[in-house]
């Protein structure tokens, strides 16, 4: 059954596990050679691959159906942002430097001024994360790919390679994560590239077949507001490594909001948290939230709600990795601290969210 959000989040997640279950039949094929998995855990954000003395990460992902956005705006050169920030932003949750960055794009036909745009953008997204492009594939599908208008339709996904840096014995996987820690969220600029089947229909219900040509302010259109290109945790990662202020975990949040993404770096050790400093949600997060009447449980499910990544830290680093971090221009604070009970909660003034694992 499809969910109001347009897609079924539980569904998804036990799909996840049924293909995780096949592919994880086949991580004995390179035990012993190069390429063999390493990592200790199962659902996290990237798993560790052994390369004789490189140890590196794989990742993939998509910018999701936020590639209508851009159909409808004709603004093509921020999806890049989208891409990179899934792809290199999973690596880094799990400590891994993103390197390298192979693309596809499924077309119906190809419009040469729109390819050069979006590229354009992933070029600079890369740059920004020094990242390479490596490789890529322009595929024309016919009417197999569709979407909004009749100028070019696409989906575009990428795969990203990261490496483990050398002061970092093995991946972050959140086993040395205990009661007590802090927890710090590092704001976000937007929704990023997730929830976007239901803020589509939200404001499709709300303002009809033309909805992203309606005003969101003076300033600007719903359809340009919500097309904010997502900030890219992964340079600050890398950062905090390299000065060894390294996080015992980090949860990227994606689609399942904070509490499905921060319990995947928190099921090692059967803890949870108490969030009760989270960033606050975006003006158009609340807004699109009172427009679709959507409870606050599933806003925190489907959305960010204003908290891009979460890292765990111990006490004693806290404050210089603030520090760092704003030196770096990322806005965060201190959100919550991890318990020893297996429930995650975040309180707010009027209200509090708690989900049991």
């Amino acid at each position: 059954m499809q969910k109001q959000s347009g897609v079924n989040i539980d569904l998804g997640n036990r799909s996840s596990q049924t293909a995780f279950s096949y592919a994880r039949e086949t991580f004995s094929n390179r035990k012993g050679k190069k390429g063999a998995v390493a990592s200790k855990t199962d659902g996290g954000f990237s798993n560790l691959l052994i390369f004789g003395n490189e140890r590196i990460g794989i990742g993939s992902d998509g910018t999701g159906t936020k590639a209508e956005i851009a159909e409808r705006t004709q603004i093509y050169n921020t999806l890049g942002y989208d891409l990179v920030a899934m792809v290199s932003d999973d690596l880094s949750a799990a400590g891994f430097e993103p390197a390298n960055l192979s693309n596809v794009i499924d077309v119906d036909y190809i419009d040469e001024n729109i390819i050069a745009q979006m590229m354009k953008g992933l070029r600079d997204a890369c740059n920004f994360s020094g990242i390479t492009i490596t490789g890529g594939e322009i595929a024309e599908l016919g009417n197999r790919i569709c979407g909004y208008g009749d100028r070019m339709h696409f989906n575009w996904s990428a795969t990203a390679i990261g490496v483990l840096p050398d002061n970092l014995q093995t991946d972050i996987d959140g086993s040395k994560i205990n009661a007590g820690d802090f927890v710090i969220s590092l704001k976000s600029k937007g929704f990023r590239s997730n929830g976007f089947s239901a803020i589509r229909r939200i404001l499709k219900e709300k303002f009809g077949d033309e909805w992203h040509n309606e005003q969101y302010d003076d300033k600007t259109t719903w359809g340009k507001k919500i097309l904010t290109p997502s900030l890219i945790y992964a340079p600050l990662i890398t950062s905090l490594i390299q000065k060894n202020l390294i996080p015992k975990g980090i949860a990227h949040i994606t689609g399942g909001g904070i509490f499905d993404n921060l319990r995947r770096v928190l099921k090692m050790t059967n803890t949870g948290a108490v969030l009760d400093n989270l960033c606050s949600p975006l003006p158009e997060m609340l807004k699109i939230q009172e427009l679709g009447k959507v409870s606050n449980e599933d806003a925190y499910l489907w959305w960010n709600m204003g908290n891009g990544m979460l890292l765990v830290v111990d006490e004693q680093e806290v404050e210089r990795i603030l520090q760092e971090t704003r030196k770096k221009n990322y806005e965060c604070q201190v959100a919550g601290r991890i318990t020893a009970d297996n429930s995650i909660s975040a309180v707010f003034p009027s209200f509090t969210l708690t989900k049991k694992y």
